[in-house]
C-alpha cells in the first residue's frame, strides 16, 4: 500500500482530499505545518494556527488517520516573509503564496513527508496532474483545476518536475460545492468552515502594519498624473518600450495628498489612498521608492494603468516543462495570467538573448514588477517568471 502524507491545514479542501485518498486505498498520514505564530499583525477576525490545528485534529480523528505536526515558522520567515519585505522595499509587488508553495509546501514539507515514509505528498489545491511519456521520459503535466472558479494552478507556477512527481491533488477534478457536500456527508468538522484569506499561512493583514515590522513609515506626496500627460509621449512600438512602465517625474503632475510610505502601495491599488471628492476613484499607477512618491491616475480607464507587454529576465524565468522551453529567436502564442483569478489572456511569448517578452493581444491593467506571470497551453501550465 502506497503511503501519502497530506498537508492538513484545518480547512475543508485538505479535509476532503484526505478522505478521498483514504477511499482510494492509500495509507494516509496527516501533517500540519505551523508556519506563522505572530498574531499581533493579523486582523482580529482571522483564525489563528491554534484554531487550524484543532480542526485538523478533529478531521484526522474522524477519518482515523494519524496527524503529525512540524514547526516551519523559522524557514517561512526566512524564505517567504523576508522576501516580501525585500520586494516591497524596492517598490515591487511580490506574491508570497507562490513562494510558499515553492519553498515550503513542496520543499521542506516534502522532506519531512519522506522522513515519515511517504511515497507521495498531497495537498488540497484545485489543480490536476497528468503523467505522460515523451521521448521515453516521464513528463509531469500540471493542469488547471476542473473548477474554473477555484483553479489554483497559478500558485504552483514555480514548481519543478521533481516536485510535481511527488505530488497528488485529490480534489482537482471536482467542484468546490461538491467538496463542501462530501465534507457534510462525512460529518467533517470543516464542512462549513470559511476559506482562509490573505497571505498564505499568515492570514488577513493590514499590509502597511504588517510591513512596518521591517519598513518604516515615511510621509510623502501623492501626485496625480493627468490623462493629458500621455499626449506628450512619443513611445515607439518596439517591445522594449512597450514592456516598460512609465517613469514619471514630480513635475509631470500635481500633489493632491500625502501617503505614509511609497513602499506600502502596489500598482492598481485603489483602497487605502484616502483621497475623496475626485469624482472618479484614484488608482496607483506608479511608485518611486527612492523619491518616496506615489503617482495616481483618475478612473479605471486611465492610460497609466495599462501596458501592452512585459519582460522577464533569463535568471527570473522558470519552465515547468523544460522540454517546451523556447530558444532565442523563437515565439509562441500562449495564454497568460499575471495574478490569481485573472482570466487567461491571449498573448505571444518572444524569447530573446536577454530574456522573455510577453506581448498581449489586449493591453493589460495593473502589470507590476515583482508579480509572477504564468503561461499556459490550453489548460496546461507551462512556465512562469518574475516581471521586471
Amino acid at each position: 500500500m502506497k503511503k501519502v502524507v497530506i498537508g492538513m491545514s484545518g480547512g475543508v479542501d485538505s479535509s476532503v482530499a484526505a478522505y478521498l485518498l483514504k477511499q482510494q486505498g492509500y495509507d494516509v498520514v496527516g501533517l500540519f505545518m505551523k508556519n506563522w505564530d505572530d498574531a499581533s499583525v493579523t486582523l482580529t477576525s482571522n483564525c489563528t494556527w491554534e484554531d487550524d490545528i484543532l480542526f485538523a485534529e478533529m478531521v484526522c480523528k474522524k477519518l482515523d488517520i494519524p496527524l503529525h505536526s512540524i514547526d516551519l515558522s523559522k524557514y517561512y520567515r526566512e524564505r517567504v516573509v523576508e522576501y516580501m519585505f525585500s520586494e516591497y522595499e524596492k517598490g515591487r509587488t511580490p506574491n508570497p503564496d507562490v513562494l510558499c508553495n515553492r519553498e515550503i509546501k513542496f520543499d521542506l514539507f516534502i522532506d519531512e513527508a519522506i522522513r515519515l515514509g511517504a511515497d507521495y505528498v498531497a495537498t488540497g489545491h484545485y489543480c490536476r496532474k497528468e503523467t505522460v511519456e515523451i521521448n521515453g521520459n516521464k513528463t509531469h503535466r500540471l493542469l488547471a483545476g476542473a473548477d474554473p472558479n477555484k483553479d489554483q494552478s497559478y500558485f504552483l507556477c514555480q514548481l519543478s518536475q521533481q516536485q510535481i512527481s511527488k505530488a497528488l491533488f485529490p480534489i482537482g477534478e471536482i467542484l468546490k460545492p461538491e467538496v463542501r457536500k462530501i465534507a457534510e456527508e462525512q460529518g467533517l468538522a470543516t464542512a462549513t468552515r470559511k476559506d482562509s484569506q490573505g497571505i498564505c499561512f499568515v492570514g488577513k493583514v493590514d499590509l502597511p502594519v504588517f510591513l512596518q515590522q521591517k519598513l518604516q513609515a515615511k510621509e510623502g506626496d501623492i501626485i496625480e498624473i493627468p490623462e493629458s500627460y500621455y499626449t506628450t509621449i512619443n513611445k515607439s512600438g518596439n517591445l522594449n518600450d512597450l514592456s516598460k512602465a512609465y517613469k514619471y517625474k514630480r513635475e509631470d503632475g500635481k500633489a493632491i495628498a500625502k501617503h505614509r510610505g511609497a513602499h506600502f502601495y502596489t500598482i492598481g491599488q485603489r483602497k487605502g489612498l484616502n483621497i475623496g471628492g475626485t469624482g472618479k476613484p484614484m488608482y496607483v499607477i506608479a511608485i518611486d521608492v527612492d523619491e518616496n512618491i506615489v503617482y495616481v491616475g483618475r478612473g479605471d480607464e486611465h492610460p497609466g494603468l495599462y501596458r501592452k507587454a512585459l519582460f522577464i529576465s533569463n535568471n527570473e524565468m522558470h519552465w515547468i516543462r523544460p522540454d517546451l522551453k523556447l530558444e532565442s529567436g523563437e515565439t509562441k502564442k500562449m495564454l497568460i495570467r499575471i495574478r490569481y483569478r485573472q482570466p487567461l489572456q491571449e498573448g505571444t511569448l518572444i524569447q530573446t538573448p536577454e530574456g522573455l517578452y510577453i506581448e498581449f493581444e489586449k493591453e493589460q491593467r495593473g502589470i507590476a514588477a515583482g508579480q509572477f506571470a504564468a503561461w499556459y497551453d490550453e489548460d496546461e501550465l507551462i512556465g512562469s517568471g518574475v516581471i521586471n
